[in-house]
């Protein structure tokens, strides 16, 4: 069986500088996804032309916007790159570009383009959890998705805020901190025998 070797971080993308490469409706569903995770994400774009949403969804969060054909020059700064546009050549010029720079790149729908996939999510408050299906399914993630939805609770968020309350009550070093606090929520994920 193939096993799924990517290694899930969670990024503070409001400290990194993103680029999209592109401004057509992949563009748009990349940005889209982006901004919803993390509204205050850092993001330019580079694109002869934008769709009207993407217009529109970039005067409201923090993205500038470059009405300009693809130059190497627009990576200065970049920590990762999403290149999005219809044509292969400028897709895979973008991701040897990025190589070149050791900036992490995803070429849309074309994994083997990519240093990164960017995955289902679900978030309730301070709980998010990310979907990998290694590239290969984003018809599955969509749907693991949704069912993580509908499965964590919406109060989960008020049991993390308490969880950590508690936890800066508790004596000891990290070990004891860490080994209190298992036992405390073992009932969380214990299954109920009848």
């Amino acid at each position: 069986m193939e096993r799924n070797e990517l290694y899930p971080v969670f990024l503070k993308v409001s400290q990194l500088n993103i680029l999209i490469v592109g401004g057509g409706h992949v563009a748009e569903e990349k940005l889209t996804f982006l901004l919803k995770s993390s509204p205050n994400a850092k993001v330019e774009m580079v694109s002869p032309m934008y769709r009207e949403g993407t217009i529109a969804l970039a005067k409201n969060h923090n993205v500038t916007m470059h009405q300009a054909p693809y130059d190497s020059n627009f990576l200065i700064g970049a920590h990762m790159v999403i290149a999005t546009t219809d044509h292969i050549s400028v897709n895979e010029q973008v991701y040897h570009d990025c190589r070149t720079r050791n900036i992490l790149v995803n070429v849309a729908d074309n994994p083997p383009y990519c240093d990164f996939y960017m995955g289902g999510i679900v978030t309730k408050g301070n709980v998010k959890v990310a979907i990998s299906t290694n590239g290969k399914s984003p018809t599955t993630a969509k749907r693991l998705r949704q069912f993580f939805e509908d499965i964590i609770p919406d109060n989960i968020d008020d049991l993390v805020k308490n969880l950590n309350e508690f936890r800066k009550t508790i004596k000891g070093d990290f070990e004891e901190k860490v080994e209190t606090l298992n036992e405390f929520t073992k009932g969380l994920v214990e299954k109920k025998h009848k």
